[in-house]
């Protein structure tokens, strides 16, 4: 019997929960997954923050979709799930993390690890030893996320060399931030163009760069961009698989993705 690769997830089987409109996310998942692991999504299309903070501001309440997806994911075999949203993070602020992963973990009674795209991304900087990262935001981030997102590094000690968010282009530029997902943008993304602009306004005092955003198209600029610029670089996406194999208990040898898949 000649059996052909089915990507059963024999060594790992990873959920991801993912905003209900997005592509990128499990499109570069798969593009960079080794053998043998699977990537399983729960779509939200719940506001961010996913979970709402009570207001002692201890614990949270999830969001329907939230708790329907975890349901389902427990019933899967899972690894690991990942909140694979870096707005929620950002808007949730400090302690948001620990506590939505308190609360999944207490209705997940099967083992399964929990991470966030936030705690994913820190851990990878970390990882990387990189202290004064370059951080590009996605251009439909709008004053209030990208302020929620550099005040989130700043409370957690990251000091950053500066900050872009990007320009999708001629199209965009008279686009308010908040109706540009709506419109399509996630759908008319150029990594070309992304790379250049990384490239002119990375700061020379950046140890490195991130690239925050799970629905930023990104992974097939990395390796190059690394290349080019002489130091990490981290992506969103890359950052949750790369924390989910750590969490899983799987060593994969890859390359293509950039240096942080292979530590």
């Amino acid at each position: 019997m000649d059996l052909k690769k089915d990507n059963w997830g024999s060594r790992a089987r990873i959920g991801m929960f993912i905003v209900g409109s997005e592509a990128v996310p499990e499109a570069e998942w798969w593009a960079m997954l080794p053998g043998d692991i699977s990537v399983h999504a729960a779509r939200i299309t719940a506001a961010a923050p996913w979970a709402t903070w009570h207001d002692n501001r201890t614990q949270v309440e999830l969001a329907d979709d939230l708790k329907r997806g975890l349901q389902q994911f427990t019933t899967m075999d899972l690894s690991v799930c990942v909140i694979g949203h870096s707005s929620s993070s950002f808007l949730g602020g400090k302690g948001w993390d620990e506590a939505v992963i308190r609360r999944l973990s207490e209705l997940c009674d099967n083992g399964m690890s929990v991470t966030t795209n936030g705690l994913d991304m820190l851990a990878a900087l970390h990882a990387m030893k990189v202290e004064r990262p370059f951080v590009v935001l996605p251009a439909w981030f709008n004053d209030k996320i990208v302020a929620s997102a550099l005040s989130y590094y700043k409370d957690h000690g990251v000091e950053l060399a500066g900050y872009l968010r990007s320009d999708l282009g001629p199209k965009w530029r008279d686009i308010s931030p908040d109706d540009m997902y709506p419109l399509g943008a996630g759908f008319d993304q150029d990594v070309g163009s992304l790379y250049k602009q990384i490239l002119a306004s990375c700061p020379d005092a950046a140890d490195g760069v991130l690239i925050a955003g799970t629905g930023v198209r990104c992974v097939a600029i990395l390796e190059s961009l690394e290349k080019t610029l002489g130091r990490p670089v981290i992506s969103a996406n890359q950052a949750s698989l790369w924390h989910s194999l750590v969490l899983s208990g799987v060593s994969s040898e890859f390359s293509g993705y950039g240096r942080l898949l292979e530590i």
